[in-house]
Parts: C-alpha cells; structure tokens; sequence
C-alpha cells in the first residue's frame, strides 16, 4: 500500500462536512432557514447516506473498544442499529415522501456525529 492509500484509509471523519450536509435538510435551531427551494432532495439523501456509509463503521470499531456492558456502547450501537433501519427503507408518502426520508437520515446522521465525539473517535 502506498502512503496515499494509507492516509486516506486512515483520514478521520470531517464531522463538519457531515454536520453540514445535515443542516441543509434539518437545523436544531429553531430560527434556521426553511428548505432551500432549489435543493435537490434526491442529491442530499444519497450524500446523507454516503456520510451514513462511512461514519457508522468507524462508530463500530469506536464501540467495540469500550466494554460489552458500557452505557456508550450500548447507546451507540442502538444508534447505529436506528440508522440502518432507516436506511433499509424507502421514502413513503405517508411520512412526507423523499424529504421527510431525507430529514430522517439526516437526523440520524446527526445522533450518530455526536456519538461519534462523545467516544473521542477523532
């Protein structure tokens, strides 16, 4: 393996840019803009779940240093276990069709970068 292979193997996870992505399709704050118009929900829900498709197995390895009977390990594992069945699924009209399946993927993106530095996987 080359040292460019290497380094991007082992790049830590930019949480800003999934932070980011996330912010487009929901806010924790309550004053924040409305859904941009001229976004394309399609284009931010597979860039939501590429974010989801490398953060939670760095999540799995940060969980499977902890102990079996820790408090974080469990929480993070249900977590993670919450994202693929959100991931398992498609956008249904009944619970506000592909952006409310984008802003449930984002959300979930959300719980899983505070996850993330809580365990100090940075």
């Amino acid at each position: 393996m080359n040292g460019t292979q290497q380094d991007t193997a082992t790049a830590p996870v930019d949480l800003t840019v999934l932070r980011e992505t996330a912010a487009v399709l929901v806010s924790r704050d309550a004053t924040a803009v409305p859904f941009p118009e001229n976004a394309d929900v399609g284009v931010l829900t597979e860039m939501v779940r590429g974010h989801l498709a490398v953060l939670i197995p760095e999540l799995e390895l940060a969980a499977a240093k902890l102990p079996e009977e820790s408090v974080a390990r469990y929480c993070v594992l249900a977590c993670i276990g919450e994202a693929r069945g959100k991931l398992s699924v498609q956008a249904s009209p009944r619970y506000g069709g592909a952006l409310g399946y984008a802003r449930r993927l984002a959300r979930v993106l959300n719980a899983l970068c505070d996850h993330y530095e809580k365990l100090g996987a940075l």
